[in-house]
C-alpha cells in the first residue's frame, strides 16, 4: 500500500487514489493453463458486448507501457471484469527482470493488506452461523482482551509521546470494532507504541515470524491501547486479531479455514500463506524505488528496515510457517482474486457456491466509521466510497476497494457491475501512481 504505513495522513491520501475501477480491452494472450481457468470463472468477453471501448481500454497498456520503460516498475498484471464478465486481462513487463522471466498473468502476487477483506468474510461466515454477534466482546474467545489498558492521553489527542500514563479501557473491544479498525489497535510504525510492539515480537505478516498466530496475539493483548475501544479509526493488527478469533471458533487453523472454506469453493486455486515449492517460481519478484538508486530488487533473505517497520521479500517461503496473519500474509493471482471479488459483487454467491448472505455482504459494504477518518469511509474489512465528496477521482458512489503494501490494488463497482485488479510488486513506490491512472482509464472506457 505505498507508503501508507508511515501513518494516517500518508493512507488517507493513498486512498483516495482507489477510489475507481478499472475496465479494459479484450484478454490478451493468457499464459498457458489459464484460458480453461477463465472460462471457469465466468467467461471471457470483449469489452463492447459488456459497455466498453476496446480503443479506450487500449490506454490502459500504455500506462502500464510507460511505467516499465520509465523504470519505475518491473512488470504487472493488469484485469478487469464487468456484468460477470472478464473483458481486460493482460501481463506487462518483467516478473523477474533479473532473471529475464516475463511477466505472465498466473504470476502469483504478495497481496498485503488484500488479506484483509479476505479474513472479513471468514469472520463474517461464522457470524452466519451464529457462533457470535458482532458487538460481543472478542474477549469471550481471546481471554487475554479483558481488562485492557489504554494510553493516557489517548489519540487523538496525542499522536506522538512515548507510552506514559495507562487508565483502563471504558469499555471491552468488540468483534466489531475489530472489523473496523477502531478497537484501538495500532502497527509497529506508530510513533507511540512502534517500539513497544517491536519489542513484543509481534507479526505482521510481511517479515519471517517464530511461532504461532496465537502467541503473537496474546502479547498484542498484553499492550496498551491508543485510545478507548470505538472512539478512533487506527490501521492495525486487528485483522490478525481476527483471524485468531477464525481459528478458535472454527477449531481450525487460519490456512486451512481459508483452503476448505473459501480457497476451493471459489476456485481460487494459487492463493495460499505460504507457497508449496512448486509454485514458488512463479512469484513475482519484488522491488523497490529509490529516487537516487532506481529500481531495485530486494534480495532474498533480506530484512528492510523503515522506521519501527521491517518487512521482506521472501517470507511466502522462507521461514517457519506458523504464522498466519489474517491482515497481510497471504499471496494470491489476479484471476484468484477477482472470483473473490466476483463473489462480493454478487453479493456473496459465484458460480452457484455462496459463502455469504447478501445482507452480510450490505453490511459489510457500509460506511462504519462516519467522523473518525477524514477523506474515506470504511465498512467492515472494505474502503468505501459512501459518499460522493470522497471521489475526487472517476468512480462511483457505492464502490468498495482496498490496497496492499507490495502495490496490489482492487476495486469493486456494484453500480457499473464491474471489477478491476491491478497487480505488481512494489516497496517503497517512489510515489508512483500508475495504478490510480489505471483505474481513471478504466471508467473512461465506459460506452453505455
Amino acid at each position: 500500500m505505498r507508503k501508507v504505513w508511515r501513518g494516517l495522513s500518508v493512507f488517507v491520501v493513498l486512498a483516495l487514489s482507489w477510489l475507481a475501477v478499472v475496465p479494459a480491452q479484450a484478454p490478451s494472450n493468457p499464459s498457458a493453463g489459464t484460458t480453461k481457468a477463465l472460462q471457469q470463472s465466468g467467461g471471457v468477453a470483449s469489452p463492447e458486448r459488456v459497455g466498453l471501448s476496446s480503443e479506450r481500454l487500449g490506454r490502459i497498456g500504455n500506462a502500464m507501457e510507460q511505467s516499465i520503460s520509465e523504470g519505475r516498475i518491473a512488470g504487472a498484471v493488469a484485469l478487469v471484469a464487468r456484468h460477470g464478465q472478464i473483458v481486460y486481462f493482460k501481463a506487462f513487463g518483467m516478473g523477474d527482470r533479473e532473471a529475464k522471466q516475463p511477466m505472465r498473468t498466473d504470476n502469483i502476487f504478495r497481496i498485503c493488506s488484500m488479506s484483509k477483506p479476505i479474513t472479513s468474510v471468514a469472520v463474517m461466515m461464522l457470524y452466519e452461523e451464529g457462533r457470535f454477534l458482532l458487538n460481543e466482546p472478542v474477549s469471550d474467545f481471546i481471554p487475554e482482551f479483558k481488562n485492557m489498558k489504554v494510553l493516557d492521553p489517548p489519540v487523538p489527542r496525542d499522536t506522538t509521546s512515548p507510552p506514559g500514563a495507562l487508565v483502563d479501557a471504558k469499555r471491552p473491544i468488540t468483534i466489531f470494532q475489530l472489523l473496523t479498525h477502531t478497537a484501538g489497535l495500532t502497527y509497529p510504525w506508530n510513533a507511540r507504541l512502534g517500539k513497544a510492539y517491536n519489542a513484543a515480537g509481534l507479526g505482521t505478516g510481511l517479515l519471517q515470524q517464530e511461532g504461532s498466530t496465537g502467541d503473537s496475539i496474546k502479547r498484542l493483548a498484553s499492550l496498551p491501547l491508543l485510545f478507548q475501544p470505538g472512539d478512533a479509526w487506527e490501521y492495525s493488527l486487528a485483522d490478525d486479531v481476527l483471524g485468531y478469533l477464525v481459528e478458535k471458533v472454527s477449531g481450525m487453523p487460519l490456512d486451512r479455514f481459508y483452503e476448505e472454506r473459501i480457497f476451493k469453493p471459489l476456485g481460487m486455486k494459487d492463493s495460499y500463506f505460504f507457497l508449496p515449492d512448486d509454485k514458488v517460481s512463479r512469484l513475482a519478484a519484488a522491488y523497490a524505488y529509490y529516487p537516487e538508486k532506481g529500481l531495485q530488487v530486494i534480495p532474498e533473505k533480506a530484512v528492510i528496515k523503515e522506521g519501527d517497520f521491517s518487512y521482506s521479500s521472501d517470507y511466502p517461503y522462507r521461514g517457519p510457517r506458523t504464522y498466519f496473519s489474517g491482515g497481510g500474509g497471504l499471496c494470491s493471482t489476479a484471476e484468484d482474486y477477482y472470483r473473490f471479488c466476483q463473489m462480493m459483487l454478487n453479493k456473496g454467491e459465484f458460480k452457484g457456491t455462496r459463502l455469504l448472505s447478501r445482507k452480510s455482504v450490505e453490511l459489510m459494504t457500509q460506511d462504519h466509521v462516519q467522523g473518525k477518518v477524514e477523506g474515506m469511509g470504511y465498512g467492515l474489512g472494505f474502503g468505501v466510497n459512501s459518499e460522493s465528496r470522497y471521489l475526487t477521482e472517476l468512480g462511483s458512489v457505492g464502490g468498495f476497494y482496498w490496497g496492499g503494501f507490495y502495490y496490489t490494488d482492487f476495486v469493486i463497482d456494484p453500480k457499473e457491475d464491474m471489477i478491476a485488479v491491478v497487480m505488481a510488486q512494489l516497496h517503497p513506490t517512489g510515489d508512483i501512481n500508475v495504478n490510480a491512472r489505471v483505474i481513471r482509464l478504466a471508467y473512461q472506457a465506459i460506452n453505455d
